[in-house]
């Protein structure tokens, strides 16, 4: 798309107000901006300082019967709510007196607005109350903007628009748009997720890309006149053009360029209102900074180290109890590492349990023997400090995996965190290294390895038993938690999982999720990446964003959950890793648009993990779902479950021949006359196991149906469902069992199949059964459909993303 956009006027513009002392524009400023970055309609506008004398023929200089008159100052937003706009007759006296009413009346009310709402009040407000606060905020006005009268079209419900730009911590540029107006954060509260505010990240966008995704809001339904009694009043070309605009500034304008030499930290026009087809922004204000230094680059490669160490080294084992230390050592070595290849850090002793003993990283420098892949740290947090040093100073170890909590936890240890920080940032730029070691945690569980074949998990094996019988059995898949909890219940809840990797995060004093998930979209060990994130490093949400879609690209698929959607769970979320959550909105919009899979609860994460393990060499082609059961509140339940804010599915109609072949297979049994062919079928409890698995069978050979979900009444006197019977009447293991028949078709059929076994613990077997087959299993039928649409929605947005080839997003 051509935009004439004047970038040098642009630098001008924000020169001009730096050298000014100033971090942000004048609103007659971002209209100068907006100009020059090609928008086409501008109101006119003049800056009335205090006590500036104005002719009366200057005042009445512009075109139009009114004037807007605007209080001017960077702290007060939100104008309207203070008496701070506006609108008067074009008569100078009128002009004059609603100034200066002004100049005195919104400092009186801004100040008594603060008074009632401390924790909004900026810095240099605070501790002044009454006459002292209201003069403060009264120095702060820079004049009254006169500004052009320009009447929108309409002042009907939804037709004004908010696009607005800001640098997120996580994210980098994050452009939104959507309703505006006075009560846009109303609008975006009260209405369903998308419908009212829509945001993307600038790097995974274009104009067009970005505008795909407002058309799915109210917003643009309103402008492009598609509600009863509205018609256009913008044409889809202008709104690209807006968007392309922002996002070209906001690309050029941030901290991944380090070309910029300022950084727009917000941009935002609210609204715009529209006249005679023309976009006219009513209100504009921006805040700026200068270009930040770059952070030196961790060497992401010793990942590889860390993951599938030749040499292991550990640190605070003890010899006389089961300390951490101690519990970690027997997990490593219950998972098969040579114990020849690692050595124990422990000052008087040459061996423990036959392993080497070494009193100190100096000691192994000093040996002469090759430094360690992977250095275990599971001491003291007091002590932690001192030892990285050494470890880096030393050039002892590859990788170093940081266990103990009390670095950034609390406010107390965030100096001993700091300290840490600061050797690592200090080694990443010393010429006579390779970058130093990278280091996981502080604060982690560490890594289940299996293969690499260790476990350093300090959970003992009564607490968490694990099958080790098969060292070479495991799912392709890689579990990455900055929760270790998170993973570990989840593991335990759900052993069937079996990543081959489980890598707990901790506080990312170092390595960060952007980091893993580049190492990841590169393996050849895993094609699912599933992710628990509290909250992103500065700027690891893009880096983390940019290896989703490249992993996605790449075929594989990723799972994706992010806690802290509320204020009071980002407090959370901080208190626990000594992370920031983000923005969840932005974070959810920016994850989705790279790719992944976002689960909106745990069980939801837990399920999508099975899914895509079990599903990922199914090919999906649509969304067109047909469901089986035996029970008629499960054929309800399933049709109630096809749709939510977060995906659409479709209940497959059958072609004649799929009924055909129904009909005869249920008239074979005589329940012909039992049951209606619909979707969802309800097969009736006296369908036995060959009728199941002959209606799944042609379902999947429907060339309308690309899913399959069949219900299973366990406790149906025709089903073979248990695990044990004497009397074989209703084994599974039977060859005409369901069990055998689902296990056949899953492997000859494309179409993926998902079963659902309602019942207890008596029918746990089976359940472990099917998925030791592939077949994902559920135990309640409308949780399988909306876990199971929200995989689908989640793999055709995929498939869209590769279609593409990556075209117009995510450049480096």
């Amino acid at each position: 798309m051509q935009l004439d956009i004047d970038f040098d006027s642009i630098d001008q513009i924000f020169s001009n107000a730096w050298d000014q002392g100033r971090d942000f524009l004048f609103e007659s400023e971002v209209y100068d901006l907006l100009a020059k970055s090609g928008a086409e309609t501008f109101p006119r506008a003049r800056l009335i300082e205090r006590g500036a004398r104005i002719s009366d023929d200057e005042l009445v200089d512009m075109p139009g019967r009114k004037s807007v008159l605007k209080i001017v100052s960077p702290y007060i937003v939100h104008k309207t709510e203070v008496g701070g706009v506006r609108v008067v007759d074009k008569d100078p006296n009128k002009i004059r007196s609603a100034v200066r009413r002004m100049f005195y009346e919104v400092p009186e009310n801004y100040a008594a607005g603060l008074a009632r709402a401390q924790e909004g009040l900026p810095a240099h407000y605070r501790g002044l109350t009454g006459d002292d606060l209201t003069a403060a905020v009264s120095r702060d006005v820079k004049g009254v903007l006169q500004v052009q009268y320009m009447p929108p079209d309409s002042a009907a419900f939804g037709n004004e628009l908010i696009v607005g730009l800001r640098h997120t911590r996580e994210f980098g540029a994050i452009l939104s748009a959507g309703l505006g107006g006075t009560d846009t954060e109303l609008y975006a509260r009260r209405f369903r997720k998308g419908q009212a505010i829509v945001a993307a990240s600038l790097a995974m966008c274009t104009g067009e890309r970005f505008f795909k995704l407002y058309r799915k809001t109210i917003s643009y339904r309103k402008l492009a006149g598609l509600t009863r009694g509205q018609r256009r009043i913008v044409t889809d070309e202008q709104l690209v053009e807006c968007f392309e605009s922002f996002i070209r500034m906001g690309n050029t304008y941030c901290c991944e360029n380090p070309k910029a030499v300022f950084v727009i930290n917000e941009i935002e026009i609210n609204p715009f209102a529209f006249t005679d087809f023309l976009m006219v922004p009513l209100d504009g204000m921006c805040r700026f900074s200068k270009q930040r230094r770059t952070v030196p680059k961790r060497p992401v490669a010793k990942i590889d180290n860390l993951l599938h160490p030749v040499r292991m080294g550990i640190i605070g084992v003890s010899a006389t109890r089961k300390n951490f230390g101690r519990i970690i050592l027997d997990n490593v070595l219950a998972q098969g590492f040579d114990p020849e290849n690692m050595v124990i850090f422990k000052k008087g002793m040459d061996q423990f349990q036959g392993i080497d003993c070494l009193p100190d990283p100096a000691a192994l420098a000093n040996s002469g023997k090759e430094k360690l892949d992977l250095f275990i740290v599971a001491i003291g947090a007091d002590q932690v400090p001192d030892l990285v040093q050494e470890i880096i100073e030393k050039d002892v170890a590859h990788a170093v995996m940081l266990i103990p909590g009390g670095l950034g936890e609390t406010h107390d240890s965030r100096d001993r965190a700091e300290q840490v920080i600061d050797a690592i940032s200090a080694a990443r730029t010393r010429p006579d290294t390779d970058g130093g070691p990278v280091f996981l945690g502080a604060n982690c569980m560490g890594v289940i390895s299996l293969p690499g074949r260790f476990d350093t998990w300090f959970i003992p094996e009564e607490k968490l038993p694990k099958d080790r019988s098969c060292p070479g059995t495991f799912c392709r898949a890689a579990l990455i938690s900055q929760s270790g909890a998170f993973m570990l219940h989840r593991i335990h809840q759900c052993p069937q999982l079996a990543p081959a990797y489980m890598i707990s995060m901790g506080n990312q004093t170092d390595l960060t999720l952007g980091d893993m998930m580049i190492y990841f979209k590169d393996s050849d060990q895993v094609d699912v990446i599933a992710v628990y994130a509290e909250g992103f490093n500065d700027l690891d949400g893009l880096v983390f964003c940019r290896a989703v879609r490249d992993a996605v690209l790449a075929g594989k698929e990723v799972v994706f959950y992010k806690a802290g959607r509320t204020p009071e769970g980002q407090a959370a979320t901080s208190s626990h890793t000594a992370s920031l959550a983000g923005d969840y909105m932005v974070c959810e919009s920016c994850v989705s648009q790279a790719g992944a899979i976002v689960a909106r609860t745990f069980s939801e994460f837990q399920e999508l993990m099975l899914l895509a393990e079990t599903l990922n060499t199914k090919t999906i082609h649509g969304n067109c779902l047909a469901a089986v059961s035996g029970a008629g509140f499960e054929a309800v339940g399933m049709a109630d479950s096809i749709q939510s804010d977060d995906f659409t599915m479709e209940l497959a109609r059958f072609d004649n021949k799929t009924v055909a072949k129904v009909r005869s297979v249920l008239a074979a049994e005589g329940l012909d006359r039992l049951v209606t062919i619909s979707n969802p079928i309800d097969i009736n409890p006296a369908a036995d196991d060959q009728v199941h698995g002959d209606i799944a069978a042609i379902l999947c050979r429907d060339p309308g149906v690309d899913t399959v979900i069949i219900s299973v009444d366990p406790m149906s006197p025709a089903m073979r469902t248990l695990d044990t019977d004497p009397e074989n009447r209703f084994s599974m293991h039977h060859k005409g069992a369901l069990l055998h028949r689902l296990k056949h078709l899953n492997n000859t059929s494309a179409t993926p199949i998902v079963a659902v076994v309602d019942g207890g613990r008596l029918y746990d077997p089976l359940r472990d059964a099917l998925i030791a087959g592939g077949i994902p299993v559920f135990k309640v039928c409308d949780g399988a459909v909306a876990a199971l649409s929200l995989y689908i929605h989640g793999r055709l947005r995929a498939n869209a993303i590769r279609m593409s080839q990556g075209k117009g997003v995510i450049h480096d």
